[in-house]
């Protein structure tokens, strides 16, 4: 199959960088409204690649915010968007990409990350939560960036599932020594999967927690007897572990980022051209993302 020359551009580097980063950016409505009329909520993004409109999705800060990662570290900086890989890292998380390229996104995640911090309490992380939380929204997908980075955070949002019967709230983490403490007070309505390649993947076997591993291929999903999650479902509508293939720009010559090219030129990937989805376009914003990722290709 020949490639498309008009799908996918590359860094200076010759990181492979699909054009649907550029082509799909919107801006999401109540992310904007949030951010410059009701800045003591947080930001929520309404549908995502893979669900619809019907998910909330909520992120923080990647890497900054994800205390336990470990081969999937990765972080920008919060002023210049410049991704730094972790010291045993062998892929990059995909939720780093569009903070390295937009403003605005990191600008979203640091204003929640910020605001939950100085609550401080789970009492009051609860009160934020449960206030910020779309009314449309029949599922939520709490951490699409980022993890639970306290104790406190972690009790907050089962206190909210707990509160909220008739919403599914699912995710993954890592945080999982926040996790093994509250085993007998999940709320049936919060689905959680352990997600692998974290400083203590250890308590994965130890209390069998249902887990999820990033996979470099359809084989290898294949030879370890597990199937691949393209949707989102299965976080919260099967029972068992499962695979998910690995997504988003990864570093050049990277075995990571030779298989991102392979899936994106071939196969089917993690989250495909719709991951900006939930944003919606605004030309006050546009303009200075295009010039950052031109700055981003240069400086690659």
């Amino acid at each position: 199959m020949p490639e498309k020359k008009s799908q996918v551009i590359y860094s200076k580097e010759g990181e492979l960088v699909p054009l649907f980063f550029l082509k799909k950016l919107e801006i999401h409505k109540q992310s904007s409204k949030m951010l410059s009329m009701n800045e003591k909520r947080l930001s929520f993004g309404l549908g995502n690649a893979k669900l619809g409109k019907r998910v909330a999705v909520f992120s923080l800060p990647s890497g900054h915010a994800c205390l336990f990662a470990k081969l999937c570290k990765a972080s920008a900086d919060r002023v210049t968007g410049k991704v730094s890989d972790g010291p045993h890292s062998q892929f990059r998380c995909f939720a780093t990409v569009p903070e390295t390229l937009f403003k605005i996104v990191r600008e979203s995640r640091w204003h929640n990350w910020e605001l939950l911090k100085a609550a401080r309490t789970m009492k009051n992380m609860v009160a934020l939560i449960t206030c910020s939380i779309p009314s449309s929204a029949t599922h939520i997908r709490f951490n699409a960036s980022g993890d639970f980075f306290s104790q406190n955070y972690f009790d907050a949002w089962l206190e909210v599932a707990k509160n909220d019967p008739s919403r599914i709230y699912y995710g993954y983490s890592k945080a999982l020594p926040f996790w093994v403490k509250r085993l007998d007070k999940i709320p049936s309505n919060f689905h959680l999967v352990a997600s692998m390649g974290g400083t203590h993947d250890y308590l994965i076997e130890k209390y069998n927690l249902r887990n999820a591993r990033v996979v470099f291929s359809e084989g290898e999903a294949k030879l370890l007897g597990l199937p691949i999650d393209h949707t989102d479902e299965h976080v919260w509508n099967y029972p068992g572990n499962f695979c998910v293939l690995i997504h988003g720009t990864q570093p050049k010559g990277s075995d990571a980022g030779k298989a991102w090219y392979k899936i994106f030129k071939f196969g089917r990937g993690g989250y495909k051209s719709d991951y900006f989805a939930h944003y919606e376009k605004n030309k006050s914003v546009f303009s200075p993302m295009v010039h950052r990722f031109s700055s981003f290709l240069r400086a690659a």
